[in-house]
């Protein structure tokens, strides 16, 4: 991002429209000056029998051109002011979204999901009231202002313009203290939103579960909580506008007493003319409206200061995992990976979740990963794709280390089905295409057939058309491993990564899902984490981890004659399979 800011660039590049804007804008307070001042030669030329029936006409004609010019200029100037916020506004909410995608994993394990989609839509909400409208209130605070006080002391009275003034500056110095207690009590008031959101997203994410443990009513008086510290904070914002507006009115009011008292004094003792007057008058009511724009601008702008405050800690965020400056030429990879005495952790305080980690993988080889919870061997295949780069040792695919691989050809050449299969609220078909740019529904449905779920779909009344509920969840836990199995398959990468993607598969289909597996990716690199024994009972080589270090290492038949932890994970699944079935 430019030195300048965030916001700089955007407007930069509409400078054009935004000049033509304010151009248009200048033009119509210009203007507006005239009536007034026609109003009292109409008043004046009448009062003094100094006008006939055609100079009436001619300065009714006059205010009649007049209103022509302000009625196009105000339309202009929204075109050109309003159109240019809305579209600043996309470019932001869409380049947001891009810095969003180039964001390491870190990042969004420690920001929540309802404080991001805040800032794609309050937070936008507000900066495109501050660039648009806030920027017309402004505009025509001091310019109108400016040219309205210039023609009352010229053309009416210098002493009763500074009388009216005195309690009109009350509003400027009111106005900056007001506008920095706003700030800060919008961007609570934002806070404060992004929280209930972000609750409001996991409760609803997280239906079946408070179903499932009888959770409702805790779930509904914790939101209650929630929901309160948001009004509360909303009422924070609502009582400082509910205390600054009618002091507002206040003062205004304060200038027409005193408009009405001393200008009908003068004009009593033929100091001023009645038309000056009326003229003044109607210069003051001029001014109201500057006034009452300054309000709403230093409210609009306060918001605004603290929305882009807000959204540009997401641009100025450096993503963990990024392309090296010694990024070699490597637009395709075979397969042959290596952990050279590899360690890893989180930080500092969770000590190493993978320690001194070395073995050698060649291209068409299946290694199968095994060990308890906790014991790393999700964060290994994590270190593989680059969601997170190693603290000690290296990786190495086809004898380059990773972090000098493009990230972008380093994902590409790899297939991944995470433990949470992912599914979005659109088509199966889409769904399973996601990976594969153009893939034909023939395509499609081939890779359906070998993650064996081809059936199933066709079950379902719209088949490859049904869409699926929001992370699949109108799916079984089994149809939706298989249809993240299928996009998987559907890629064809030289490595396919499977994290504990059979577990809600029965054998049968996990046997057929594996034979198709065998068949299809001859000669390309497989690993498996598995918890059952059976899925991994055919894999070139299997690696036992235990608390993140190698614990035991080689084909299932070696692995069976060292007796030791694999061999009693064998016979323990073998005695719950036979307690199964009696």
């Amino acid at each position: 991002m430019s030195k300048k800011g965030v916001l700089f660039p955007y407007i930069y590049k509409y400078k054009i429209p935004y000049l033509l804007g304010l151009l248009t804008l200048l033009i119509v307070d210009y203007v507006n000056l005239f009536i007034p001042q026609i109003t009292g030669e109409i008043t004046d030329g009448l009062a003094g029998n100094t006008l006939d029936l055609k100079g009436v006409f001619l300065l009714i004609i006059s205010l009649l051109g007049c209103a022509l010019i302000i009625t196009v200029g105000r339309v202009l100037w929204r075109f050109f002011i309003f159109g240019t916020s809305r579209k600043i506004e996309r470019e932001l909410r869409n380049d947001m979204f891009s810095k969003l995608e180039e964001l390491s994993s870190t990042f969004f394990n420690t920001h929540k999901t309802g404080d991001l989609m805040t800032h794609f839509t309050n937070d936008l909400e507000a900066l495109r009231n501050a660039i648009g409208p806030a920027v017309i209130s402004s505009f025509d605070a001091v310019v109108m202002t400016g040219l309205v006080l210039y023609k009352m002391m010229v053309h009416v009275d210098l002493k009763l313009t500074l009388l009216t003034l005195i309690p009109m500056s009350l509003i400027a110095i009111g106005g900056y203290y007001f506008g920095e207690t706003f700030e800060k009590k919008f961007a609570e008031k934002q806070e404060a939103f992004a929280n209930m959101s972000d609750y409001v997203q996991e409760s609803v994410t997280g239906e079946r579960v408070i179903k499932a443990f009888v959770q409702e009513k805790i779930q509904e008086q914790n939101f209650r909580k929630v929901n309160l510290h948001n009004m509360k904070k909303n009422l924070e914002v609502v009582k400082l506008m509910a205390t600054f507006m009618p002091l507002l009115d206040f003062i205004i009011g304060l200038s027409y007493a005193i408009t009405i008292i001393y200008g009908g004094y003068l004009a009593i003792t033929a100091q001023i003319t009645l038309g000056r007057f009326v003229a003044f008058s109607q210069y003051l009511g001029m001014l109201v409206w500057p006034m009452i724009a300054l309000g709403d601008s230093i409210t609009s702008f306060s918001q605004g200061r603290a929305a882009i405050g807000r959204i540009r800690h997401i641009f100025h965020e450096i993503p963990d995992i990024q392309d090296d400056e010694n990024t070699e030429d490597i637009q395709e990879l075979k397969g042959n990976i290596s952990f050279c005495h590899l360690s890893f952790s989180y930080g500092d305080e969770y000590g190493d979740v993978l320690h001194d980690i070395h073995l050698d993988i060649q291209q068409g080889e299946t290694l199968a990963i095994l060990g308890r919870c906790g014991d790393g061997k999700t964060t290994l295949v994590n270190l593989l794709l680059r969601l997170y780069d190693v603290t000690q040792g290296e990786i190495l695919i086809d004898g380059v280390n990773i972090k000098k691989i493009p990230l972008h050809i380093l994902r590409t050449n790899i297939a991944y089905v995470p433990q949470d299969s992912m599914l979005f609220s659109d088509t199966l078909a889409h769904n399973i295409a996601f990976g594969k740019e153009n893939a034909t529904l023939e395509e499609v449905q081939e890779a359906c057939r070998e993650a064996c779920v081809h059936e199933n779909i066709l079950d379902f009344p719209e088949g490859y058309e049904t869409v699926v509920g929001e992370r699949g969840v109108t799916l079984s836990g089994g149809q939706k491993q298989r249809c993240a199995i299928a996009r998987a398959l559907l890629k064809d990468a030289p490595i396919l990564i499977l994290d504990d993607s059979l577990s809600a598969v029965d054998t049968d289909t996990e046997d057929r899902i594996l034979e198709n597996l065998k068949a299809k990716r001859h000669n390309k690199t497989t690993l498996i984490i598995a918890h059952r024994i059976s899925t991994v009972r055919n894999a070139d080589h299997i690696l036992v981890l235990d608390e993140g270090k190698i614990c035991e290492y080689g084909t299932f038949d070696e692995l069976m004659e060292i007796q030791g932890v694999f061999r009693s994970m064998y016979e323990k699944q073998q005695l719950e399979k036979q307690l199964s079935e009696e």
